[in-house]
């Protein structure tokens, strides 16, 4: 691991038109290096806790965040912590995002406090002081600390009512588009984009969709890309897809092999896998669905109105956002911009046109293609 531009430090990416069968797509070539951070899908163990919140019953965020900038503030506050500790807790973020531009400043307190003591625990240390001099110093050390924050916690079908949703009242106004575009950010290790290029299939859409799926974790989007998950869970993702509304046999959709389902390397054709982060980087593409659901539980208020300000600048008119059960729009900065079609699933269609604007893509982009087999 290296400092900003190595591993894990952003590498922003032009966006370069191509062709891919007769119609235009965005592909992702290597460009110059940048400094920022990863931020992407953080789910469970705190998924109890978030439960237990209401959904969004927050104020209104005045005025528009930066696209391309990330804002000045301060660290969240970490109310209930000894000064010291909280100063300690501080310096290690400001650290982390220094040196190796990831931005865990704005996460939500309690979780975050929760994650950087399992990690002082794991490396045996008594100070957030020695685990700062550790992360900066031993790239395994922040290797580790990356995997806490963002634990990979995901299924195929997971929600099996909310696939069944997509199918019932978002595939029909997909079906009047000649081609689908869709952002599944936070993804992960990838089930859910497996799950929805299933879906896609079955609803006869799959050879017009292209599919984007971000995270700010490598080692997931590694996973991801092979399309290799593990037997023991195809029993329970065959229950979900048989709930969700599946229309074939589950087995049909992969080979078992040495412990293994190898899930079919078309399902991987028209899906393209990146490094994004939402804290910084900006809307790379205009998308007709976005997915990104039970992510924003775990970013604070400035951090969570910066992300749906995103989401609302890369939706085209008429297009659906996704958030899942925990999360909701409303007294959120976009509220006006959409109206709710499944108050249960969390599923909005935007209802006005999208903001203008554009950025750079998603950082080194790998398509499916490349993961053949």
């Amino acid at each position: 691991m290296s400092s900003r531009s190595g591993t894990y430090g952003r590498v922003e990416l032009p966006a370069v038109a191509v062709a891919v069968g007769e119609r235009r797509e965005v592909a992702l070539a290597s460009g110059s290096s940048g400094a920022g951070p990863r931020v992407g899908a953080v789910a469970d163990p705190d998924v109890a806790e978030a439960a237990d919140r209401p959904p969004a019953e927050e104020p209104d965020v005045p005025g528009r965040i930066s696209r391309t900038v990330v804002s000045g503030e301060s660290p969240a506050p970490f109310a209930g912590v000894p000064p010291l500790e909280r100063l300690e807790m501080e310096l290690l973020l400001e650290a982390i995002y220094r040196h190796y531009g990831y931005d865990f400043r704005q996460y939500a307190p309690s979780s975050l406090r929760r994650r950087l003591k399992k990690r002082l625990e794991a490396e045996g240390l008594s100070t957030f002081s020695a685990l700062q001099d550790r992360v900066l110093h031993e790239p395994a050390a922040m290797e580790g600390l990356l995997r806490d924050m963002s634990v990979n916690v995901t299924g195929m079908f997971r929600d099996p009512t909310f696939f069944r949703a997509l199918r019932e009242k978002v595939v029909p106004m997909l079906r009047t588009y000649p081609s689908v575009r869709i952002w599944h950010a936070g993804c992960a290790s990838g089930e859910e984009v497996y799950a929805m290029a299933i879906l896609l299939e079955e609803e006869g859409l799959y050879e017009r969709s292209r599919l984007y799926a971000t995270d700010m974790n490598a080692e997931a989007l590694d996973r991801a890309r092979t399309g290799i998950f593990p037997i023991a869970r195809m029993r329970e993702y065959t229950t979900n897809y048989q709930q969700a509304g599946g229309t074939r046999s589950f087995s049909e959709y992969y080979t078992a092999s040495y412990g293994a389902a190898l899930f079919h390397a078309r399902l991987r054709e028209n899906v393209l896998f990146a490094q994004h982060n939402l804290a910084t980087d900006t809307s790379f593409s205009e998308f007709n669905v976005i997915l990104c659901r039970n992510v924003l539980i775990y970013f604070d208020r400035n951090l969570k109105a910066r992300t749906l300000r995103l989401f609302g600048d890369s939706l085209s008119s008429f297009g659906f956002l996704c958030l899942g059960r925990r999360e909701s729009l409303r007294f959120t900065n976009v509220e006006d911009e959409f109206e709710e079609i499944d108050p249960k699933e969390r599923i909005y269609r935007r209802n006005s046109l999208p903001r203008q604007g554009g950025g750079p893509a998603p950082s080194r982009a790998t398509s499916g293609r490349g993961a053949r087999g």
